[in-house]
């Protein structure tokens, strides 16, 4: 899929969302009296997190399953008024995306980013077309001609700044996954107001971590969302030593097929000394902080609530201008864009009549089931297996609907 991407103009961004002028307060000070809030959303088997800086600043950071699309956006609209000023999709994964083009029809965003991924999903597709029509201001996570080597911060005002981690591209290639390639490209973007810090990583993989790691950056943070729902192979334990949370949030559905959180994934994250909020739980995780602490309440569940203190270390962020873009050039919808998917008839290897079968699309390395919202809406090629097993043996599951 060839993804055309455009910059909106620095004065723009500018007056939108200070913090990124020079001379302002450094990160590490609170200057303001209201908390940044960081909404853990319960949107069962996926991820939603909505951050409100202490001027009102709002950035939503994906949009879960669109099975809890009406409840993301009630939700919403209980606590953002007007349009949203930055909408972050970590990567192009349904739990992730579902939400999100209603809420962009509905609430509205100024500026969308994501990690320019190319990903064969129709249901990605129909979102970068929703993209393309309402949001005017479309951002990748890449660092500016001016400071190469820099990372890309986005001032939220009263030193509170957001950085994103990885990924670099094109500055740096995205990573090839061992489980899974939009995974492992996934946003990590560390927010930062005074002496606290939230890590928030999408569904980073181990090989995601591992790349953080050598890089030496400071991933210390007192709140950390858990990458990939809890799952057991992500937060590896070198990964948490580096983090230190003292408290983490898992989003994840109850009761559901996976397993998540993991126990394993668990054992780690106490043996660091991290307190653990889960949504599947506790329902809705809100975090505020004043700079000095971070207290967790839970908004649905049992009413708890967990006070940690920052200043573990935290390295001062230094925000990075973002360069001045490009001439601005209408963006054309998902339509316009080549996709990686060819068109064509399907190609069956048979099945047991009344036995579910599983479909994997032409170019794409996962399998989906018959059933899958994102097969009724392709197109592309098909190559039909009878079982699951006959799948694995040449595809991985899909997240979208979980094989």
């Amino acid at each position: 899929m060839s993804r055309l991407r455009w910059f909106p103009l620095l004065a723009l961004l500018l007056a939108t969302l200070p913090g990124l002028a020079a001379g302002l307060p450094s990160p590490l000070t609170a200057t303001s009296d209201k908390p940044l809030t960081v909404h853990f959303l319960d949107v069962g088997q996926g991820d939603a997190a909505l951050v409100i800086s202490p001027t009102g600043k709002t950035v939503l950071i994906d949009g879960g399953p669109p099975e809890a699309r009406e409840r993301l956006n009630k939700r919403l609209r209980e606590l953002v008024n007007g349009p949203l000023d930055l909408v972050i999709l970590t990567h192009p994964h349904l739990d992730h995306l579902g939400g999100l083009a209603q809420t962009l029809r509905t609430i509205g965003a100024r500026r969308f980013m994501d990690p320019g991924f190319d990903h064969p999903s129709e249901a990605y597709r129909d979102l970068l077309e929703v993209v393309g029509d309402t949001v005017g201001q479309v951002m990748n996570p890449e660092p500016g001609p001016s400071s190469p080597n820099g990372l890309l911060t986005i001032g939220l005002g009263e030193g509170v700044s957001l950085t994103v981690l990885w990924p670099r591209a094109p500055k740096e290639p995205f990573l090839v996954g061992t489980r899974s390639d939009a995974n492992s490209n996934s946003i990590v973007a560390k927010l930062t107001y005074g002496k606290t810090a939230f890590l928030l990583v999408g569904d980073a993989e181990p090989d995601t971590e591992g790349m953080l790691l050598k890089k030496g950056l400071d991933l210390s943070t007192t709140v950390l969302k858990v990458a990939h729902h809890g799952g057991r192979h992500s937060s590896t334990a070198a990964f948490l030593a580096a983090a230190k949370p003292q408290a983490a949030v898992i989003s994840c559905g109850a009761k559901n097929d996976y397993g998540h959180p993991a126990p394993e994934t668990l054992e780690r994250l106490g043996a660091v000394g991290a307190h653990v909020l889960r949504t599947d739980r506790d329902g809705e995780v809100v975090a505020a902080s004043d700079g000095n602490t971070v207290t967790l309440r839970t908004h649905g569940g049992d009413g708890a609530m967990v006070v940690v203190s920052g200043g573990q270390g935290l390295a001062p962020s230094v925000p990075v201008l973002v360069p001045p873009p490009a001439p601005e050039t209408k963006r054309p919808g998902a339509g316009a864009r080549q996709s990686r998917d060819d068109t064509g008839g399907a190609s069956s290897r048979g099945g047991s009549e009344g036995q579910e079968r599983y479909i994997g699309l032409k170019g794409s390395k996962v399998f989906h089931r018959e059933t899958c919202s994102t097969l009724k809406r392709s197109k592309s090629e098909r190559t039909v297996y009878p079982n699951r097993e006959a799948a694995l043996r040449e595809r991985r599951p899909s997240e979208d609907c979980h094989p």
